[in-house]
Protein backbone atom coordinates (compact mmCIF):
# COMPACT_ATOMS: atom_id res chain seq x y z
CA UNK A 1 0.00 0.00 0.00
CA UNK A 2 1.85 3.19 -1.20
CA UNK A 3 1.81 6.58 0.90
CA UNK A 4 0.24 8.20 -2.39
CA UNK A 5 -3.20 6.20 -1.51
CA UNK A 6 -2.92 6.64 2.17
CA UNK A 7 -2.57 10.43 1.39
CA UNK A 8 -5.82 10.30 -0.88
CA UNK A 9 -7.84 8.55 1.81
CA UNK A 10 -6.84 11.15 4.49
CA UNK A 11 -7.91 13.96 2.09
CA UNK A 12 -10.92 11.86 1.09
CA UNK A 13 -11.82 12.00 4.42
CA UNK A 14 -11.11 15.18 5.47
CA UNK A 15 -12.74 17.19 2.98
CA UNK A 16 -15.54 14.73 1.92
CA UNK A 17 -15.28 14.83 -1.51
CA UNK A 18 -13.31 12.10 -4.07
CA UNK A 19 -13.02 14.94 -6.69
CA UNK A 20 -11.20 17.51 -4.30
CA UNK A 21 -8.67 14.94 -2.82
CA UNK A 22 -8.03 13.81 -6.45
CA UNK A 23 -7.00 17.71 -7.51
CA UNK A 24 -4.97 18.05 -4.29
CA UNK A 25 -2.96 14.66 -5.09
CA UNK A 26 -2.25 15.43 -8.86
CA UNK A 27 -4.54 12.81 -10.19
CA UNK A 28 -7.88 12.54 -12.16
CA UNK A 29 -11.34 11.82 -10.43
CA UNK A 30 -11.88 8.58 -12.18
CA UNK A 31 -7.81 7.43 -10.88
CA UNK A 32 -8.68 8.95 -7.21
CA UNK A 33 -11.78 6.24 -7.21
CA UNK A 34 -10.22 3.04 -8.79
CA UNK A 35 -7.26 3.48 -6.36
CA UNK A 36 -9.97 3.94 -3.31
CA UNK A 37 -12.25 0.64 -4.43
CA UNK A 38 -8.95 -1.03 -5.01
CA UNK A 39 -8.19 -0.68 -1.28
CA UNK A 40 -11.74 -1.37 -0.58
CA UNK A 41 -11.22 -4.75 -2.33
CA UNK A 42 -8.41 -5.62 -0.71
CA UNK A 43 -9.64 -5.23 2.69
CA UNK A 44 -13.37 -6.24 2.02
CA UNK A 45 -14.89 -3.16 3.59
CA UNK A 46 -16.40 -0.45 2.14
CA UNK A 47 -14.29 2.65 3.59
CA UNK A 48 -16.98 5.24 2.42
CA UNK A 49 -20.59 5.51 2.66
CA UNK A 50 -21.47 6.95 -1.25
CA UNK A 51 -24.89 7.34 -1.17
CA UNK A 52 -24.68 9.79 1.84
CA UNK A 53 -23.44 13.84 0.65
CA UNK A 54 -21.49 14.96 1.70
CA UNK A 55 -18.68 11.92 1.52
CA UNK A 56 -18.56 10.35 5.01
CA UNK A 57 -16.43 7.18 6.07
CA UNK A 58 -18.18 3.89 7.45
CA UNK A 59 -16.83 2.81 10.79
CA UNK A 60 -14.25 0.75 9.23
CA UNK A 61 -13.49 3.86 7.12
CA UNK A 62 -12.70 5.68 10.25
CA UNK A 63 -10.15 3.39 11.92
CA UNK A 64 -8.29 3.00 8.55
CA UNK A 65 -8.29 7.15 8.20
CA UNK A 66 -6.94 7.10 11.44
CA UNK A 67 -4.05 4.70 10.37
CA UNK A 68 -3.61 6.61 7.37
CA UNK A 69 -2.53 9.71 9.51
CA UNK A 70 -0.88 8.20 11.87
CA UNK A 71 1.35 6.36 9.13
CA UNK A 72 2.07 10.01 7.00
CA UNK A 73 2.57 11.91 10.56
CA UNK A 74 5.09 9.21 11.51
CA UNK A 75 6.68 9.37 8.00
CA UNK A 76 7.07 13.08 8.01
CA UNK A 77 8.67 12.75 11.26
CA UNK A 78 11.20 10.12 9.96
CA UNK A 79 11.37 12.23 6.43
CA UNK A 80 12.27 15.68 8.99
CA UNK A 81 15.08 13.47 10.88
CA UNK A 82 16.74 12.22 7.89
CA UNK A 83 16.88 15.29 6.51
CA UNK A 84 18.19 17.25 10.02
CA UNK A 85 20.84 14.49 9.86
CA UNK A 86 21.88 14.99 6.02
CA UNK A 87 22.11 18.79 7.29
CA UNK A 88 24.57 18.30 10.14
CA UNK A 89 26.52 15.90 8.09
CA UNK A 90 27.20 19.14 5.50
CA UNK A 91 27.43 21.02 8.38
CA UNK A 92 30.24 23.57 9.60
CA UNK A 93 32.75 23.38 12.34
CA UNK A 94 34.24 26.01 13.82
CA UNK A 95 38.51 25.16 15.67
CA UNK A 96 40.40 27.34 17.42
CA UNK A 97 43.90 26.35 17.89
CA UNK A 98 47.06 27.82 19.48
CA UNK A 99 49.35 28.49 16.89
CA UNK A 100 51.92 25.36 17.92
CA UNK A 101 49.14 22.77 17.47
CA UNK A 102 47.98 24.92 13.72
CA UNK A 103 51.76 24.35 12.38
CA UNK A 104 52.69 21.62 14.08
CA UNK A 105 49.64 18.84 12.56
CA UNK A 106 46.80 20.95 11.20
CA UNK A 107 46.84 19.82 8.09
CA UNK A 108 46.58 15.78 9.30
CA UNK A 109 43.31 16.86 11.11
CA UNK A 110 41.96 18.50 8.51
CA UNK A 111 42.86 15.79 6.12
CA UNK A 112 41.21 13.19 8.57
CA UNK A 113 38.10 15.12 8.98
CA UNK A 114 37.59 15.43 5.25
CA UNK A 115 38.11 11.87 4.88
CA UNK A 116 35.19 11.25 7.32
CA UNK A 117 33.20 14.14 6.42
CA UNK A 118 33.48 14.87 3.01
CA UNK A 119 30.59 17.17 2.43
CA UNK A 120 31.57 18.90 5.84
CA UNK A 121 33.35 21.87 6.50
CA UNK A 122 35.98 23.03 9.36
CA UNK A 123 37.40 26.42 9.70
CA UNK A 124 40.10 26.65 11.60
CA UNK A 125 41.51 29.98 13.47
CA UNK A 126 45.29 29.87 15.10
CA UNK A 127 44.87 32.41 17.43
CA UNK A 128 46.65 33.10 21.25
CA UNK A 129 46.03 31.10 24.01
CA UNK A 130 43.55 33.84 25.79
CA UNK A 131 41.50 34.05 22.46
CA UNK A 132 40.67 30.39 21.67
CA UNK A 133 39.41 30.70 25.38
CA UNK A 134 37.01 33.76 24.49
CA UNK A 135 35.80 32.20 21.11
CA UNK A 136 35.13 29.43 22.43
CA UNK A 137 32.97 31.01 25.84
CA UNK A 138 31.21 33.75 22.78
CA UNK A 139 30.50 30.92 20.82
CA UNK A 140 32.88 32.17 18.04
CA UNK A 141 34.09 28.53 17.84
CA UNK A 142 32.43 25.03 18.59
CA UNK A 143 35.85 23.43 20.11
CA UNK A 144 39.34 24.93 20.60
CA UNK A 145 43.22 23.39 21.61
CA UNK A 146 45.17 24.85 23.61
CA UNK A 147 48.21 24.05 26.42
CA UNK A 148 47.45 23.93 29.90
CA UNK A 149 43.78 23.65 29.46
CA UNK A 150 41.92 24.99 32.46
CA UNK A 151 37.82 24.51 32.97
CA UNK A 152 36.42 27.93 33.63
CA UNK A 153 32.85 29.37 34.62
CA UNK A 154 31.74 29.19 30.84
CA UNK A 155 34.23 26.66 29.58
CA UNK A 156 34.71 22.87 29.99
CA UNK A 157 38.37 21.34 29.27
CA UNK A 158 39.13 17.92 28.20
CA UNK A 159 42.53 16.22 28.52
CA UNK A 160 43.77 15.44 25.35
CA UNK A 161 47.48 14.10 25.30
CA UNK A 162 51.00 15.09 27.39
CA UNK A 163 54.09 16.19 24.66
CA UNK A 164 57.02 15.38 25.70
CA UNK A 165 59.67 18.75 25.81
CA UNK A 166 62.92 18.53 24.78
CA UNK A 167 66.00 20.57 23.62
CA UNK A 168 66.46 22.45 20.64
CA UNK A 169 69.60 23.01 19.24
CA UNK A 170 71.57 24.96 16.39
CA UNK A 171 73.31 22.40 14.09
CA UNK A 172 76.42 23.73 14.74
CA UNK A 173 76.39 24.24 18.57
CA UNK A 174 78.46 22.02 20.90
CA UNK A 175 75.91 19.80 22.24
CA UNK A 176 73.96 19.23 18.75
CA UNK A 177 75.46 15.90 18.05
CA UNK A 178 74.73 14.41 22.02
CA UNK A 179 71.54 12.35 21.78
CA UNK A 180 70.27 13.63 25.36
CA UNK A 181 71.22 15.97 27.95
CA UNK A 182 70.98 16.13 31.34
CA UNK A 183 69.43 19.60 33.08
CA UNK A 184 72.51 20.38 34.73
CA UNK A 185 74.11 19.74 31.54
CA UNK A 186 72.24 23.39 30.62
CA UNK A 187 73.84 25.55 33.52
CA UNK A 188 75.14 28.59 31.87
CA UNK A 189 73.66 28.00 28.54
CA UNK A 190 72.21 31.55 26.56
CA UNK A 191 68.67 30.40 26.55
CA UNK A 192 65.51 31.39 24.21
CA UNK A 193 62.92 31.45 26.27
CA UNK A 194 58.92 31.71 26.57
CA UNK A 195 57.09 35.78 27.78
CA UNK A 196 56.77 34.77 31.52
CA UNK A 197 53.29 35.22 31.41
CA UNK A 198 52.70 31.59 29.82
CA UNK A 199 52.58 28.88 31.58
CA UNK A 200 54.76 26.55 29.34
CA UNK A 201 57.92 29.52 31.05
CA UNK A 202 56.36 29.39 34.18
CA UNK A 203 57.16 25.25 34.08
CA UNK A 204 60.23 25.17 32.34
CA UNK A 205 61.35 27.95 34.88
CA UNK A 206 59.86 25.11 37.76
CA UNK A 207 61.95 22.47 36.43
CA UNK A 208 65.52 24.61 36.32
CA UNK A 209 64.76 25.60 40.02
CA UNK A 210 63.95 21.99 41.22
CA UNK A 211 67.59 21.02 39.63
CA UNK A 212 69.35 24.24 40.36
CA UNK A 213 69.84 25.27 36.82
CA UNK A 214 70.77 29.17 35.75
CA UNK A 215 70.71 29.88 32.51
CA UNK A 216 71.21 33.40 30.43
CA UNK A 217 68.27 34.14 28.96
CA UNK A 218 68.68 36.52 25.98
CA UNK A 219 65.31 36.86 24.08
CA UNK A 220 61.51 36.26 25.15
CA UNK A 221 58.58 35.33 22.65
CA UNK A 222 55.24 35.02 23.19
CA UNK A 223 55.13 31.74 20.31
CA UNK A 224 57.01 28.98 19.15
CA UNK A 225 57.76 30.10 15.57
CA UNK A 226 60.19 32.98 16.74
CA UNK A 227 61.54 30.67 19.18
CA UNK A 228 62.67 28.11 16.95
CA UNK A 229 63.77 30.69 13.94
CA UNK A 230 66.16 32.22 17.21
CA UNK A 231 67.40 29.17 17.95
CA UNK A 232 67.84 28.36 14.28
CA UNK A 233 69.92 30.96 14.05
CA UNK A 234 72.47 30.61 17.08
CA UNK A 235 71.02 32.89 19.16
CA UNK A 236 70.22 30.03 21.84
CA UNK A 237 68.97 26.94 23.14
CA UNK A 238 65.74 26.37 23.94
CA UNK A 239 63.06 23.67 25.34
CA UNK A 240 59.97 23.11 23.67
CA UNK A 241 57.72 20.58 22.63
CA UNK A 242 59.35 17.94 20.64
CA UNK A 243 55.59 17.84 18.36
CA UNK A 244 56.62 21.06 16.98
CA UNK A 245 59.99 20.57 15.68
CA UNK A 246 58.84 18.20 12.57
CA UNK A 247 59.75 20.20 9.72
CA UNK A 248 62.71 21.40 11.67
CA UNK A 249 64.10 18.18 11.94
CA UNK A 250 63.32 17.01 8.70
CA UNK A 251 65.45 19.99 6.88
CA UNK A 252 67.91 19.39 9.39
CA UNK A 253 67.57 23.36 10.48
CA UNK A 254 67.75 21.84 14.33
CA UNK A 255 68.84 19.21 16.07
CA UNK A 256 66.72 17.85 19.01
CA UNK A 257 68.70 16.49 22.39
CA UNK A 258 66.15 14.41 24.97
CA UNK A 259 66.30 15.85 28.46
CA UNK A 260 67.29 12.67 31.20
CA UNK A 261 65.73 12.20 32.98
CA UNK A 262 62.43 13.18 31.05
CA UNK A 263 60.88 15.05 33.17
CA UNK A 264 59.12 17.74 31.01
CA UNK A 265 55.70 17.45 29.43
CA UNK A 266 53.36 20.36 27.82
CA UNK A 267 50.04 19.21 28.48
CA UNK A 268 47.37 20.10 25.67
CA UNK A 269 43.49 19.76 26.15
CA UNK A 270 40.43 19.97 23.97
CA UNK A 271 37.96 23.20 25.35
CA UNK A 272 34.22 23.68 24.04
CA UNK A 273 31.65 25.69 26.13
CA UNK A 274 29.49 24.29 28.84
CA UNK A 275 26.60 23.23 27.68
CA UNK A 276 27.35 23.03 23.71
CA UNK A 277 24.64 21.63 21.91
CA UNK A 278 27.24 19.87 18.88
CA UNK A 279 25.98 19.22 15.83
CA UNK A 280 27.15 15.82 14.23
CA UNK A 281 30.20 17.25 12.26
CA UNK A 282 31.44 19.52 15.53
CA UNK A 283 30.69 15.90 17.78
CA UNK A 284 32.23 13.96 15.01
CA UNK A 285 35.71 16.33 14.91
CA UNK A 286 35.54 16.08 18.88
CA UNK A 287 35.16 12.37 18.51
CA UNK A 288 38.26 12.29 15.46
CA UNK A 289 40.82 14.25 17.75
CA UNK A 290 40.14 12.13 20.62
CA UNK A 291 40.61 8.87 18.95
CA UNK A 292 44.13 10.69 17.31
CA UNK A 293 47.34 8.51 18.81
CA UNK A 294 50.18 10.38 19.12
CA UNK A 295 53.03 8.69 17.25
CA UNK A 296 56.62 9.14 18.29
CA UNK A 297 59.13 11.29 16.29
CA UNK A 298 62.52 10.08 15.90
CA UNK A 299 65.45 12.28 16.50
CA UNK A 300 66.85 13.18 13.09
CA UNK A 301 70.86 13.44 13.48
CA UNK A 302 72.50 17.08 12.93
CA UNK A 303 73.85 16.87 9.88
Amino acid sequence: MSTDCHRLIRDAAHYRSISKAARLNGISQSAASQQIQEREREMGVELFDRRRRPLSPTPAGKLYVDYCRETLRRQDEMLASIELLKQQANGVVRLAAIYSVALSEMAEIEAAFAQRFPQGELRVSYLRPERVYEAVGEDEADIGLVSYAESTRDVVALPWRLEEMVVAVAPHHPLAHAHAVTAERLNGEVFIGFDQDLPIQAQIDRYFREHKVSVHTALRFDNLQMIKEAVAHGAGVSIMPRRVLREELQQRRLAVLNLKPAELFRPVGIIHRRRKVFNAVAEGLLTLLQEKEEVPLAVAPAS
